[in-house]
């Protein structure tokens, strides 16, 4: 796999100077000139790959997926600032890579219940497909709850002692206070100004290069999100006294759950602002004048989400077509919502669950196994003619 995505990450420039009878052949072109079957087969396979792989830029996000594998040149859609980061820190892009698996399960469980459900493709160096090439709310979540991933991941794992670079706060030394009264500065706390720092090298340096209104989205959405997880940093305190009275306190600063930042950025998504680049076009302007600026802390978007109802492959729309729903919900899970109208079918299937649960003395609990039928209901594939109108 590794070595397709670098056969399909070879620039057009030297793809051509295989077939053009003009071209000067380079380095990497020789082979081509050989009347080798082997050759001729290499060269063909390469053409045929540039033509069906779609333009969709790669991420730095396929770090996850290549796990304990991490190689920085075999990592597609990297910019040379990137690569370098990648290649001077090989133990932070093993935290990236563990932070983004992490961040990804945050969005899917985050829009579990609605049509677009953060659904990432196998095999996929863009991780999402085409979904994300629109400036949509969901591209803005996507970008905002990654950097938010790294933040995290990276300040864990400097807690944790797994990076060369860093370890704990040093700035959390001495004495202080809070409501409570004065306290010591122990313990380990969360370095989150590393995190927040080498994410924003990291990841913004790709936005950078360019200058156009889709990088001034990503920037902002970037920082929203590494902002968040320092929102909810909090001080832990450990009591020394006789029985515990809290004469004397320990504390430390940490990182509250993931999933916090999460529900954070998932409200955030909810009233995203709509936003246009200015008139001098160095920054976003909102897009209607009858609504708020957007703030630091307000993610936005250029363009309308689409209804995600049916499978539309330049949308990079799975459709809805087999996704279970609930009867009886009227939200977004509902299966009137979720099938877009279009019917669901019921199947009846057994479920094994535990019951008749009792405590046995001492120290464990005893269940039974019980056998009992549930209706899964799920949403009906669209009909042949509309289903048409949309690959």
């Amino acid at each position: 796999m590794l070595g397709l995505n670098r056969i399909v990450s070879l620039r057009p420039a030297r793809i051509r100077s295989c077939g053009s009878p003009g071209a000067r052949p380079s380095s990497r072109s020789s082979s081509c000139q050989n009347p080798g079957a082997s050759s001729r087969i290499y060269c063909a396979c390469v053409l045929l790959l540039l033509l069906v792989t779609p333009r969709v830029d790669s991420s730095w996000w396929y770090i996850g997926a290549l796990g304990a594998r991490v190689i920085c040149d075999n990592i597609p859609g990297l910019v040379n600032k990137q690569r370098q980061l990648c290649q001077r820190h090989p133990d932070i892009m093993q935290a990236i890579g563990e932070g983004t698996k992490e961040w990804i399960r945050e969005c899917q469980h985050q829009f579990r219940h609605h049509r677009w459900n953060c659904s990432t493709l196998d095999r996929d160096h863009t991780v999402f497909g085409r979904v994300l090439l629109r400036n949509s709310r969901e591209a803005a979540f996507v970008y905002a709850i990654s950097s938010a991933g790294v933040v995290y991941a990276l300040t864990r794992a400097c807690s944790q002692g797994e990076l060369k670079t860093c370890n704990c706060d040093p700035h959390k030394r001495g004495r202080a206070s809070d409501e409570r009264g004065e306290f010591d500065w122990g313990g380990c706390s969360d370095n989150i100004n590393y995190g927040i720092k080498f994410a924003k090298a990291f990841i913004d340096a790709k936005e950078r290069t360019v200058r156009d209104a889709r990088a001034l989205m990503n920037l902002h959405n970037n920082r929203c999100g590494r902002i968040a997880v320092k929102r909810f940093m909090k001080l832990e305190c450990k009591c020394h006294g006789v029985s515990g009275s809290c004469a004397l306190r320990t504390c430390w600063m940490a990182m509250s759950d993931f999933r916090k930042t999460g529900d954070y950025l998932r409200r955030k998504y909810n009233g995203a602002i709509e936003v246009m680049m200015n008139q001098d076009g160095t920054g976003l302007a909102v897009a209607n004048k009858a609504f708020r600026k957007a703030t630091k802390n307000d993610l936005v978007y250029f363009e309308n989400s689409p209804d995600y109802c049916l499978q539309d492959k330049s949308a990079g729309s799975l459709g809805t077509a087999g996704r279970v729903c609930n009867r009886t919900s009227r939200g977004t899970d509902g299966c009137e919502v979720m099938c877009c109208g279009r019917g669901y079918d019921t199947t009846r299937v057994k479920q094994i669950t535990k019951c008749e649960c009792k405590f046995k003395w001492c120290c464990a609990v005893e269940c039974k196994d019980c056998e009992e039928a549930v209706d899964i209901h799920t949403c009906k594939a669209p009909k042949r003619a509309e289903w048409l109108d949309q690959t």
